[in-house]
Parts: structure tokens; sequence; C-alpha cells
């Protein structure tokens, strides 16, 4: 495997490790926290959305080499543990997809565009909601430890 191709792949994994030390860093006071006054997602929702995106992006290719990964049902709220479950495990799924996409010339499954611009689309949405989530617990009254504050963005050390 060429340096580049090593590049991808690290960059996939160091946004995985991101999103895993996030949730693993968050109580579960925090993990329930909401902004909105209208029944809107709390921030375990958030990051179940985040899946049901990945899940989404991924359906055909479990489908294909009979990966055996169901995303939580619609209403469901899932606790810490089933998170980081879910996190590793796409995250793992992830990475097989991008390793069978840049051995076939870049085409990513279910993204016209190709692999980088998929891989770029995850890491945007899921930093987005990460970010979203951050907020909302800080806005919420929830103290946040600088390590977790700062920590997401060291990918140097993740």
């Amino acid at each position: 495997m060429n340096e580049l191709f090593k590049s991808i792949i690290e960059s996939w994994q160091i946004h995985n490790r991101s999103m895993l030390f996030l949730i693993e860093n968050l109580s579960d006071d925090a993990l329930a926290c909401s902004l909105s006054k209208r029944g809107g997602r709390n921030v375990a929702a958030q990051l179940s959305h985040c899946l049901d995106v990945r899940f989404f992006r991924m359906e055909a290719y479990l489908k294909e080499h009979n990966i055996s990964l169901v995303p939580f049902e619609k209403e469901h709220i899932p606790k810490k543990a089933e998170l980081l479950s879910a996190y590793e495990k796409t995250g793992e799924v992830m990475e097989q997809i991008i390793l069978q996409s840049l051995d076939h010339g870049g085409k990513a499954p279910s993204f016209a565009r190709g692999i980088v611009p998929m891989i770029g689309y995850y890491i945007s949405h899921e930093a987005h909601h990460r970010g979203h989530a951050l907020l909302t617990i800080k806005s919420s009254g929830i103290a946040l430890p600088d390590s977790l504050k700062w920590g997401v963005w060291e990918w140097n050390k993740l």
C-alpha cells in the first residue's frame, strides 16, 4: 500500500478515534442534554444520527459482505456503551470500504464523487454534530474538562 493510501486511511481512523474519545469522556448527564424545547435530539440522539448516516452509506456493502450490523431503532436513545460499540464497528467497516475503494481506483459505493470526497463528507458531518453536542452540553451548564474540549482536536495524539 502506498503512502497516500495509508494517509487516507489514517485520516479516517483518527477521525473515528476523535468520535470515540468524545463519547468515552461524556457522562450520562451530558449524553442526555438537549437545548430543544420541543423534544428535539439530545446529545446521544445526535451521535446516533451520525451512525444512521454511516449505516445509510454502508448498507449495500454490509449486505454484499454478509456483515451483520444493524442501526438503532428510530426512537431508541442509545446508552454510552452502545454508542461506543457502534462507532467502533462502523469505523472498522468504513475502513474496509475505504481500502476496497482505493483498490478500485477510488470509486466509492453510494457516493458518485469517489472515496476521498466521501471521507470528507463523513468527517465534516460528524465534526459538525460533535461541535453541536459540545455546545449543547456547555450551554446546559455541564462543565467540560479542557482535556475533552481540546483533546478531540489533538490529531497528532489520537
